[in-house]
């Protein structure tokens, strides 16, 4: 688009923080929705971006506690465990006919989006990336690619490939897919099994595949059974030929959450992946027995 944006950043941390980055070096306005300590300093710092693939640059932001002008989009880039409370910077009057594009895990949060919010202005979108915040304004990008699939039925498809130039000018890989479900899904089927599995046992993916490859095996199995009844495709093979060719060392960002002591988004993972086999009459005896075994272990989760 030659005309440029104002975007709303909902949690500028591994991931909107390099998305805000990204679209400010492209010329777009961009404003980050934060805590005060955090607001202070991206207003004084900007957002450095270490990466691979987009070099190391800072990059100039706005910052606020809350939303106060109008924005063409808000992209919402907490975790789900933190939803509530972070949507209480972005009051529905203030964000009016913007864009609201939420990059969750899980597949339950647009319904409760399009209760808030204009229900034909909500995008869901799925990212591809491994990005950290080191601490506030510095993000270490370490995925060679940044890939977004954005979706949104009932919204108006102008605006969906409006945002997907915006985003692919900016550096990432973006597109605009017609099926939401199957986009939600597809990033759910693949989620919940390599979550729920490196998080029960505290081991990386390669190790998980190889020592409790007949629990993968089933759990896959369950979720794609889960993803067809709910009218996304899914392919276990080819799921598990995903996490086969996955570096062996990579953690789940649940994991990785289980070791630092925060909260797990195993409702938003796990129960949600449980109601839906529940709706459609699918049996899912491993999700739900490791879910158990992981509220009972005591972690933290929202």
């Amino acid at each position: 688009m030659a005309t440029k944006s104002t975007v709303a950043i909902l949690g500028p941390g591994g991931t909107g923080g390099l998305l805000a980055a990204l679209l400010s070096r492209c010329g777009h306005r961009v404003v980050c929705l934060a805590q005060d300590s955090t607001a202070d300093t991206l207003r004084r710092t900007g957002i450095t971006v270490r990466s691979a693939q987009f070099g190391e640059f800072t990059a100039s932001v706005g910052a606020d506690t809350e939303l106060r002008e109008p924005v063409d989009a808000c992209v919402i880039a907490v975790k789900h465990t933190a939803l509530d409370a972070a949507l209480t910077r972005v009051p529905p009057a203030v964000l009016g006919d913007a864009l609201v594009v939420p990059l969750l895990n899980g597949v339950e949060h647009p319904a409760a989006l399009r209760e808030r919010y204009r229900p034909d202005r909500v995008a869901p979108a799925v990212i591809r990336v491994e990005s950290t915040r080191v601490c506030p304004g510095v993000i270490e990008h370490g995925s060679p690619f940044t890939e977004i699939d954005l979706a949104g039925d009932g919204v108006p498809r102008a605006r969906l490939d409006a945002f997907a130039a915006d985003l692919t000018a900016a550096g990432t890989t973006a597109r605009v897919v017609e099926d939401e479900t199957a986009a939600l899904w597809a990033k759910m089927a693949f989620l919940a099994p390599f979550a729920l599995l490196t998080t029960r046992y505290g081991l990386p993916l390669g190790e998980v595949r190889t020592r409790h490859r007949a629990e993968l095996e089933a759990l896959v199995a369950e979720t794609a059974a889960v993803s067809r009844a709910c009218g996304a495709p899914a392919d276990p093979a080819q799921a598990l030929a995903r996490y086969d060719a996955f570096p062996p060392g990579a953690k789940s960002s649940m994991q990785r959450d289980a070791e630092a002591g925060r909260p797990l988004e195993l409702d938003a993972i796990g129960g949600a992946l449980l109601r839906a086999a529940g709706r459609h009459g699918v049996p899912a005896p491993v999700a739900a027995r490791l879910i158990d075994e992981l509220r009972a272990a005591g972690h933290p989760f929202g």
